[in-house]
C-alpha cells in the first residue's frame, strides 16, 4: 500500500491518502530538530502497510531536510528498530531499544 506524503504545516502533521482514508504522523519542529509524536492509521487501513510506507517517505523528507530525529511515537521507533540505516537521523544519546 504506497501513497504519498504531505507535509500539512498547518497541522504539523505529514498526512498520507488511501482508499478513501486519511492516516497522520504528527510532529513538532524546534530548530533543526524534529520529534515525531504521534502515528495514526484509520481501522481500514490497518495491517497493510500504510503507516510503514508513511513512516519511510517522512524519514527521507527528514534526510533530506537534513533535521535531527527525536522519534517519541513507539511506530516510528519500532520502525527504526526493524530499519536500522534510518538510526544515522537521530539524535546522539538516543537508544533505539
Amino acid at each position: 500500500m504506497e501513497g504519498i506524503i504531505r507535509d500539512n504545516k498547518e497541522k504539523n502533521q505529514y498526512e498520507m491518502d488511501s482508499e478513501g482514508s486519511t492516516a497522520r504522523l504528527e510532529y513538532i519542529i524546534a530548530k533543526n530538530q524534529i520529534y515525531l509524536t504521534h502515528t495514526e492509521v484509520p481501522p481500514p487501513l490497518g495491517g497493510k502497510g500504510v503507516g510503514s510506507s508513511m513512516v519511510r517517505q517522512v524519514l527521507e523528507d527528514i534526510d533530506k531536510r537534513e533535521l535531527t530525529l527525536i522519534p517519541l511515537c513507539p511506530f516510528v521507533a519500532l520502525y527504526i528498530k526493524r530499519n536500522p540505516e534510518w538510526v544515522k537521523l537521530v539524535m546522539k544519546g538516543i537508544n533505539i531499544a
